[in-house]
């Protein structure tokens, strides 16, 4: 296995020790992006976190961006846990004092997962009703039109669809996608959520849907039934209402009056007049 360490260190086997227990191919680079275009093929992108936390943070959030296909790990100390965020992009973590057989496992386990997910297309795309939402390009469509995202909007869109239907507040969205680092107000999120549903177009617009006194969310699409689906829909209701009204009495009793009123000569047996007789005359007596 092919490893490229991301490291400002100057002894890149101090960052993770059971590396060099290891069969596996280590090359150190400076922590920048720049490096992965002189690195060659690897199958995994280690990075060094001991220390600079924000740095490293923005460096996985920019790996991210490149449409990188390999999983990044972020090495990092106990006391940097804390920090740790869904934004950050990794795919796995690695304390420095892991041991050789805890960091081969992981190592193994992940580049596979990242194989399997690659070869079956799953893992990288979020679809919820039109809208589809790539990790891996960056890229959102609605009803397969490309919407034209800025980064932070995109991660905005992507956080709350990840978790649809749970409510936001406003700080938390700050942390979770701007970073702890950032210093704006809260009205930043506002101003992104409103470009968002201009974006979305006023018939889609509501699948981020704000919560009166507390923040945001994202609203799963309810599913609407085609034209067919309604006619069938409708036929199998009318059915239901005829068979229901037949075994009615009072309608079977106006009905067969309806058809005696239109066509006297096709009344039952039941409602016909008796024939009308004419009276005997009586003998006439002489007197």
């Amino acid at each position: 296995m092919e490893l490229l360490l991301l490291t400002a260190d100057s002894g890149p086997h101090s960052v993770l020790p059971a590396l060099a227990l290891l069969g596996h191919g280590v090359r150190s680079a400076a922590p920048e992006v720049a490096a992965l275009l002189d690195a060659g093929p690897y199958d995994a992108v280690l990075v060094d976190a001991r220390s600079d936390l924000a740095g490293s943070r923005s460096l996985c959030r920019l790996l991210g961006s490149t449409g990188l296909d390999v999983p990044v790990v972020v090495v990092i100390n106990e006391g940097g846990l804390v920090a740790l965020s869904a934004d950050w992009g990794s795919d796995e973590i690695l304390l420095p004092t892991a041991g050789p057989a805890e960091v081969d496992a992981r190592l193994r386990l992940l580049v596979a997962r990242r194989v399997t997910e690659s070869a079956t297309g799953r893992g990288s795309s979020l679809v919820l009703g039109e809208l589809v939402i790539d990790e891996t390009t960056y890229t959102a469509r609605l009803r397969g039109r490309p919407l034209d995202l800025t980064y932070k909007e995109f991660e905005l869109i992507k956080y709350l669809a990840q978790h649809a239907g749970r409510v936001f507040t406003r700080a938390q969205l700050l942390q979770e996608v701007w970073g702890y680092d950032f210093f704006g107000g809260t009205r930043t999120v506002d101003v992104h959520v409103r470009r968002l549903r201009a974006k979305l177009g006023p018939e889609h617009e509501q699948l981020i849907g704000t919560v009166r006194n507390v923040g945001y969310k994202f609203v799963r699409p309810v599913r609407t039934m085609g034209s067919r689906e309604r006619a069938e829909q409708n036929h199998v209701a009318e059915h239901d209402t005829e068979t229901a009204d037949s075994t009615d009495p009072e309608w079977a009793d106006r009905e067969r009056a309806d058809r005696e009123r239109a066509d006297p000569d096709q009344a039952g047996p039941e409602r016909a007049e008796p024939p009308v007789t004419e009276p005997e005359s009586l003998p006439v007596q002489r007197s």
